[in-house]
């Protein structure tokens, strides 16, 4: 029996009730990014060969902490490699939480938005994570039970909530 090849493609889609613009900006805005997911914000300079950033949030940090462990400042590095505002973003991306994440291959992450009828807009995130097997295990939610959250669906989820309500799953 031939062993099947494990996908290290990662496809998420969400709807929301929102301009395309209005979902660019809470992906791509520090002060947007800070409210949601893992709390942490994100830095980017929107043109190719710029620097991406994620930094870690004080949560992250004191979670860190009880856990014997530190955290670093930065939690994802990368680069830009396409922009269209606000249809693609494509970057390069880079866990660097710790030494295993640290090990793992720079990845290519992909948000495509697509406006709909009714004021709604169709985001796919396509997340490319061969060679970072640590990284599509905690992406794909895998680590949720050791508190290290639910992976791309569930900052997702909190994303359209933020959007659609003023208040992400942090309130």
């Amino acid at each position: 029996m031939a062993e099947q090849a494990k996908s290290t493609t990662q496809v998420y889609r969400v709807y929301i009730k929102a301009s395309p613009r209005q979902v660019w900006e809470a992906i791509t805005k520090p002060e947007w990014s800070a409210r949601y997911g893992y709390g942490g914000r994100s830095e980017y300079d929107l043109r190719p060969g710029g620097p991406y950033r994620g930094y870690t949030s004080g949560a992250m940090k004191e979670a860190g902490k009880q856990g014997g462990f530190s955290v670093p400042e930065v939690a994802i590095e990368g680069e830009v490699i396409e922009v269209d505002v606000p249809r693609k973003l494509v970057l390069k991306w880079h866990m660097a939480m710790d030494k295993a994440t640290s090990s793992d291959s720079v990845t290519r992450l992909t948000y495509e938005l697509e406006e709909l009828q009714g004021g709604v807009t169709k985001l796919t995130l396509i997340h490319d994570l061969e060679g970072a097997p640590n990284a599509a295990s905690i992406l794909a939610g895998e680590w949720e039970k050791q508190g290290a959250g639910g992976g791309w669906s569930w900052v997702l989820s909190d994303l359209k909530s933020l959007i659609e309500t003023g208040k992400g799953f942090m309130g």
